[in-house]
């Protein structure tokens, strides 16, 4: 029986990608059986409460997985979302994460992450839905990640912001339309203006 177990937590993972604990009560899995997998060196626990196979491909977006699986209804954003679409030359150290105001403050040891509170529609436009390592991963597109770059350019500095922008429609990840769009959503147009009719 334990080894049918255990086979049914490997089938798991290679559906899911990364597994948590809640994925197993719900099939009536102990937590048991992955942690011998993980004694084996079958599974890997890459974080408390979540597993991956061991000879699974780990992708360069392997911590937006962990986030997407721990934490599905943030986004990610700013730099981290730069870094995604390959835009600019910002190297976040932490995870930016954008979260609904009033949310649950997240309790996340790992990956670390970098929280900013967004409300209305500067929070639910602009979301794609991506999936890596087979977890759907909410990330914001270009146009919105320039538009919040201006939005927080005090985090993240204006330089960065402006640089994004420019890498943006010169990459055509986006174009001068889709910007202003999410610009107005996210009250920034004015601050953004000068420097979109300097780049164009």
């Amino acid at each position: 029986m334990g080894k049918s177990k255990e086979q049914a937590v490997i089938d798991l993972a290679k559906k899911l990608g990364t597994i948590r604990i809640r994925d197993l009560l719900s099939r009536g899995i102990h937590p048991e059986f992955a942690r011998r997998l993980v004694t084996k060196e079958i599974l890997i626990r890459s974080e408390r409460g979540l597993y991956t196979l061991a000879d699974s491909e780990i992708t360069e977006h392997h911590d937006f997985a962990l986030i997407g699986k721990r934490l599905p209804k943030g986004v990610i954003c700013l730099t981290s979302a730069l870094r995604f679409h390959n835009i600019g030359t910002q190297l976040p150290r932490k995870i930016c994460l954008a979260l609904e105001k009033g949310s649950a403050q997240p309790r996340l040891s790992y990956p670390p992450i970098s929280v900013v509170r967004l409300s209305g529609l500067s929070f639910s436009e602009g979301i794609d839905e991506h999936t890596i390592e087979g977890v759907m991963v909410r990330i914001y597109n270009p146009a919105k990640t320039v538009a919040d770059c201006f939005k927080f350019r005090n985090r993240i500095g204006l330089e960065a912001a402006i640089e994004a922008v420019r890498e943006c429609l010169h990459e055509r990840k986006a174009t001068s339309d889709e910007i202003y769009r999410y610009a107005q959503i996210c009250r920034v147009w004015n601050v953004m203006k000068p420097y979109l009719e300097a780049i164009q």
